[in-house]
């Protein structure tokens, strides 16, 4: 059994901050939490990072897509791969997600099932990725966004129900369904549209939680949001408030979002090398305006008290490598989020979203041993999340 201590001098445990400390690991859990630093007098294996470091719980990333290469046309370099290829990029894009800290990731979207075949990989091989948290192919209107993924459903109820059950049997952690339409999809609906009604929502949700599962909406539009939230959703990715003539926050909508609990899964996370390559149809002038409007949204959520997690959507476009998550604390507190705040969207909220509280996203006894260590004081200095210095999963370090 693989048994040791980390040492190091200050920890985030997924709620506060505290001062040196020493965590004891066996067998891929945490067995238990010094905070008062000290090492143990007996022999053994301590892992002495030194009292400029600082603990936090892997990283907990609530939207991703594998299988989508982050280059400049993922969709094209997606339909060409075959399943072994694809494969073979998925276990080098969830590799680069772990060494950046991100140890749990909900991929909502990948192409016929594939990312269920890694969680059977790595369930044997944990230090080879993130554990994930696999939608399957997303429920989408024939000819809809990312109907390539092989999702397309009518929007029927019993093709619906069919769709959320064969997605439980197969071992799929969250139901994916695209609410409204999106950028990447050529012939879709455009991305303030809806695609499933109110009705047909509510019977994805009522069929998912019958089995156990959450439901994640694409919603970029203001109908889509609303529709999502009434039909119950656990939660809302993107959030963009969109209509046909720009980007529009209904102060009415955003309370019944946060008065219904609903978790809002904010896009953030940009690769500052990188240029965000705007649509087809838009200036880059439009695109800067686009993205703060977007930003000044985000911003009221938060505000309202709204239930904040970040899902970069990793693998869309070269600004969003697989790696990018850690960027997204910045941007949260750029948002007006006090940097403890944004590391808890990042970690403990985000491990609640995911259902997997307690197990990840802490530094307890008991949860899983997937820890972040980074060089100075994350709430201080946000950016500090990106200055690596160790990275363990499962009670293996990985970097």
């Amino acid at each position: 059994m693989n048994s040791f201590v980390i040492h190091a001098g200050s920890m985030f445990d997924g709620f506060s901050m505290s001062g040196p400390v020493a965590v004891h690991v066996s067998g891929g859990r945490i067995l238990r939490v010094d905070r008062t630093g000290v090492l143990p007098s007996h022999g053994g294996e301590v892992i002495d990072l030194g009292p400029s470091a600082c603990l936090l719980p892997g990283l907990v990333d609530t939207h991703v897509h594998l299988a989508f290469d982050a280059g400049p046309d993922p969709v094209t370099s997606l339909a060409s791969a075959s399943d072994s290829d694809l494969l073979a990029h998925m276990r080098a894009a969830a590799r680069s997600a772990l060494l950046a800290g991100v140890t749990t990731v909900r991929d909502l979207g990948d192409r016929d099932y594939l990312s269920l075949a890694l969680v059977e990989e790595m369930a044997h091989h944990p230090e080879l990725g993130p554990e994930i948290l696999p939608a399957g192919p997303p429920l989408t209107t024939p000819g809809g966004h990312c109907h390539f993924l092989g999702g397309e459903v009518e929007g029927d109820a019993e093709a619906l129900r069919a769709a959320v059950r064969e997605r439980h049997a197969r071992g799929c952690a969250v139901i994916k369904v695209m609410a409204g339409g999106g950028h990447m999809t050529v012939g879709s609906v455009p991305a303030h549209a809806s695609q499933y009604g109110l009705e047909d929502l509510r019977v994805v949700v009522d069929e998912a939680h019958r089995l156990g599962l959450p439901v994640a909406a694409h919603a970029h539009g203001v109908q889509a949001i609303r529709d999502a939230v009434e039909a119950g959703v656990d939660s809302l990715e993107h959030v963009s408030f969109l209509t046909e003539d720009g980007i529009a926050p209904d102060p009415g909508l955003i309370g019944a979002i946060v008065n219904r609990g609903t978790f809002v899964s904010l896009t953030l996370g940009l690769d500052p090398a990188q240029a965000v390559r705007p649509p087809k149809a838009m200036t880059a002038h439009a695109m800067a305006a686009h993205v703060n409007a977007v930003l000044d949204a985000y911003s009221t959520l938060q505000q309202h008290g709204a239930d904040v997690v970040i899902g970069s959507d990793a693998g869309i476009g070269p600004w969003k490598p697989h790696n990018v998550l850690p960027h997204g604390v910045g941007d949260l507190v750029r948002l007006g989020v006090a940097p403890l705040d944004a590391l808890i969207a990042m970690t403990s909220r985000a491990a609640r979203l995911c259902g997997v509280e307690g197990r990840k996203g802490r530094i307890t006894a008991g949860a899983d041993a997937d820890i972040l260590v980074v060089d100075g004081d994350p709430v201080h200095d946000p950016a500090a999340v990106l200055d690596v210095r160790a990275v363990f999963r499962a009670g293996v370090r990985v970097r």
